[in-house]
């Protein structure tokens, strides 16, 4: 479906034209025309699948008109005076992009402005926003924390907002954001149309879904497999022996565009500094750095100046870098769609790229999940000469057979050394096995869906398109020109 066949005003039709963007993705073909409707939607889906774009587009078209007359007989109006819509996002990146996106959606709406709010800021910066707040900013793009700081202290009028939408909202409940966004969500006037996006279904999202949303529509797209493009590969190995394995990788010289993702800000820190150690040129991303240092190295890294970064999952959702060439992942992410999150910031815009990761005797069943998963065998790479023997890679958790009965896995051994021989059981004792059982992928998310990557791109008033006659929703009224 073409985006000029929806009732998107032509002002958003003609900045989408400049972008060369045509057709919807099925996100944005099932939300778009919901949320022109007045409807609260719920979509799952996960990053690269142009869900900024399903909610922004919509809500911009509306804001432009400046009003909305809605199938059920409800006509809104939206005061240029007002903060009209709130968005909320968990990081400060993620927020700086929406940002991004909404000044190359909103190219042609003059009277439409935005701003992002986040911490981390110096006070020319807070009082630059709280200006924006006070005057009343169409478009407010913030994180939670922040956010709440202006409305205890009053710098906020929620009183008129029409829009609210929680992007990322599992990544906000698993960063501990849940009361602060029910807190925002009781200033909002009963009448405010609600949006939430989340990559994962878990119960804690199903519950805020059912305290926020009236009537939802839901919109599921599946979680599709990562690009085929991506070579992927593992090493099964102890903890000690990652960074031997990272020195030998980079002495091959596979140095240029590279993030290791990291599961705690520890260890990325620890990372960082055995890279300096060895000479490689790296950076680190993580939320102990300050807003402006953050910036700073994205920068830095998006420019070239760095050639490693390594970072924590700060940087695995919603983050558009189209040049990285290898993706590593220090240690196994605990949810198969994380690493799919993980490996997706490399292999975009047409490139290939690589995805390695280091699996320890810890991790082997987590590995084995994202397998599952992905319905295929991850190609497991012989440990580099010299630095010992890995653990076999086999569950250890026993599995049963059709028929209940417990049964033995089977296993491979990770191998070192001239010889390539395999090492030794290292399975964990009996008495270490978890309790709980994990999370089993759904297959009826392997249903793989379109890849799409809705960023804006520099655009240019110069050649601007000339204006189509179009009808606004479903009345036969044209609209503004």
């Amino acid at each position: 479906m073409k985006f000029e066949e929806t009732y998107l005003n032509d002002n958003i039709l003609d900045a989408l034209y400049d972008m060369r963007f045509e057709e919807m993705t099925p996100i944005q073909e099932k939300c778009i025309p919901e949320i022109l409707d007045g409807r609260d939607v719920l979509g799952v889906a996960q990053t690269g699948t142009g869900k900024t774009a399903a909610y922004l587009l919509p809500m911009l078209s509306m804001l432009d008109d400046g009003y909305a007359d809605f199938p059920d007989g409800r006509h809104y109006e939206f005061p240029s005076d007002a903060i009209n819509c709130v968005i909320m996002a968990p990081t400060r990146e993620l927020a700086q992009q929406i940002d991004q996106a909404m000044q190359g959606f909103g190219y042609y709406l003059p009277d439409v402005n935005s701003v992002a709010v986040y911490g981390g800021n110096d006070g020319n910066r807070y009082y630059q926003e709280l200006n924006a707040l006070k005057t009343g900013a169409s478009v407010i793009i913030a994180t939670p924390g922040r956010f709440i700081s202006h409305l205890t202290m009053g710098n906020v009028d929620m009183s008129r907002v029409s829009f609210f939408v929680l992007d990322e909202a599992d990544r906000m409940l698993d960063m501990g954001f849940s009361d602060d966004i029910l807190k925002i969500a009781s200033y909002l006037p009963k009448t405010c149309q609600t949006v939430m996006f989340s990559a994962t279904m878990p119960d804690k999202i199903e519950q805020l879904a059912k305290t926020l949303l009236k009537n939802p529509v839901e919109v599921k797209i599946a979680v599709s497999k990562p690009a085929e493009k991506i070579q992927q590969s593992a090493y099964i190995c102890h903890e000690p022996q990652k960074l031997k394995i990272i020195e030998e990788m980079f002495k091959q010289g596979d140095l240029s565009r590279v993030i290791i993702f990291a599961g705690k800000i520890n260890k990325v820190k620890d990372v960082y500094h055995a890279l300096l150690r060895l000479k490689i040129n790296a950076g680190q991303m993580h939320s102990d750095l300050t807003q402006a240092e953050r910036d700073e190295m994205m920068f830095r890294f998006k420019s070239g100046q760095v050639d490693v970064l390594v970072a924590t999952d700060i940087l695995s959702r919603g983050i558009d870098i189209d040049d990285i060439a290898m993706v590593v992942n220090y240690d196994v992410p605990r949810d198969a769609e994380d690493y799919v999150h993980r490996i997706g910031r490399t292999a975009r815009a047409e490139r290939d790229g690589k995805a390695v990761t280091f699996v320890n005797e810890d991790d082997i069943r987590y590995f084995m999940q994202i397998e599952r998963f992905l319905e295929r065998e991850v190609q497991k790479m012989p440990l580099p000469e010299g630095i010992g023997e890995g653990p076999e890679y086999k569950s250890n958790r026993p599995q049963r057979d059709g028929k209940g009965r417990k049964r033995g896995g089977h296993g491979r051994k990770g191998r070192g050394g001239r010889n390539g021989k395999g090492g030794k059981h290292s399975d964990m004792p009996a008495q270490n096995k978890p309790k709980t059982a994990q999370n089993k992928p759904n297959p009826a998310q392997n249903k793989p869906t379109k890849p799409a990557h809705n960023e804006p791109k520099d655009l240019s008033k110069g050649n601007a398109p000339k204006k189509k006659p179009h009808y606004h929703r479903k009345h036969g009224t044209t609209n503004k020109s």
